[in-house]
Parts: C-alpha cells; sequence; structure tokens
C-alpha cells in the first residue's frame, strides 16, 4: 500500500509540474523580456514555445508510450525536461530560452501520457484507480492554478498586475 502511494505521489508531482510550468512564466515575462531582449511581440515565444511542443507532439507521445513503454519515456520525458529546465535557467539570449521551453514541452509530451499509462497500469479497476485518476487530474488543475497565483495580490506589485493582464489576454 505504501508502494503505491509513493508512486501516485511521484506520478501526480509530475503533472502538476508540467501543469505549472505552463501558467507560472507570466509572472515573470517581463522581467525575462527586458533581461534577454525580447521585443514587445516576441516575448510571447516564451510561453507559446512550451504550448507547442507539449501540445503539437502530445499523440506523439503517447504513441511512443504504446511503442517503446511507459516506463522508459517517462524516464525520457523527465530527462529531457530536466535538462531543458536547467538550459532555460541558464539562458544567456532569447533564442536559447525559447528552444529550451520547447523542449521541456516535448518533454511534457513524453510525461503526461507516460503518467497516464502508468496509473491505468499500476492501480486496479475501480475505486483505486479512480481514486488514483482523481488525485492525478487535482494535481495537474492544482499547479495550472498555482502558476496563476503566483503573484501577490495585485495591489501589491504592477509587475504581477502586467502579468495576469498578458495571461488573460492570451487564454
Amino acid at each position: 500500500m505504501e508502494q503505491h502511494r509513493l508512486r501516485l505521489g511521484l506520478l501526480a508531482f509530475t503533472q502538476l509540474i508540467v501543469a505549472l510550468d505552463y501558467n507560472i512564466v507570466y509572472v515573470a515575462l517581463p522581467d525575462i523580456g527586458s533581461a534577454l531582449g525580447f521585443g514587445p511581440s516576441s516575448v510571447q515565444w516564451v510561453v507559446s514555445a512550451y504550448a507547442v511542443g507539449l501540445g503539437g507532439l502530445l499523440l506523439f507521445g503517447g504513441r511512443a508510450v504504446d511503442r517503446l513503454g511507459p516506463r522508459r519515456m517517462f524516464m525520457t520525458g523527465l530527462m529531457l525536461y530536466a535538462v531543458a529546465s536547467l538550459a532555460g535557467g541558464l539562458a544567456y539570449d532569447a533564442g536559447m530560452l525559447v528552444a529550451a521551453r520547447a523542449v521541456q514541452g516535448v518533454g511534457g509530451a513524453l510525461l503526461t501520457p507516460a503518467t497516464l499509462t502508468l496509473i491505468y497500469r499500476g492501480f486496479a479497476e475501480g475505486p483505486e484507480r479512480n481514486r488514483a485518476l482523481g488525485a492525478w487530474g487535482m494535481a495537474g488543475s492544482a499547479g495550472l492554478a498555482a502558476g496563476a497565483a503566483a503573484c501577490p495580490p495585485p495591489w501589491s506589485s504592477s509587475r504581477c498586475s502586467r502579468a495576469r493582464s498578458a495571461a488573460a489576454t492570451s487564454s
């Protein structure tokens, strides 16, 4: 039983990170744009590169999981995600950051179907699997919400107010 909880915790945490990373970048978007020399219209690529990599390759990720196995694709996606996160954190120009965000999206496109497959295969059909899927879905929702809520209240920071406005207009 303890092993099931640990497994579910890891899979749910992975989904939380994949979802969180989409939204949390809005908080720092103005600072990223000025620090790395993005123009006003090109800074949106920091968000879009992740979304395109994730959404555009999600079907490919599902097929790769089916053909090569969920554990292998989970580990591959995790490594891609970790390396791309490190590269994004160390990015010194706009192109490097956009490329790192795209690779993060590719990692997420492998992680999402792998985590779902591992839940379907690792938890018995019925209430156990239903609870596991509920926890996985809750973690993804919490990640999206936490990314949007990462700013302090709107009256305390104009930078976060701009980030919230950018998030609201792009969705």
